[in-house]
């Protein structure tokens, strides 16, 4: 029974941690906008890459989803 009691407690602490998280205001989303956040740090070797993937899988698209060319997800 101290067991249970314990992870209840344990879980209303995390969820009262997330009640107090504020959103982001307009002017700090400059900050995540930086290219330091982007997922490619060289859109030209992107690019590069896509090309590549889709001359070999004979398939366009499809990157940054589940799935690939051939159709089965």
């Amino acid at each position: 029974m101290r067991f249970k009691a314990t992870w209840v407690l344990m879980l209303a602490l995390g969820l009262s941690a997330c009640a107090s998280i504020t959103p982001v205001q307009p002017w700090e989303k400059g900050h995540l906008a930086k290219p330091d956040m982007a997922f490619e740090a060289d859109p030209l070797d992107k690019l590069f890459k896509e090309h590549t993937y889709s001359s070999k899988e004979s398939a366009l698209g499809g990157s940054g989803v589940g799935g690939g060319g051939c159709g089965c997800n």
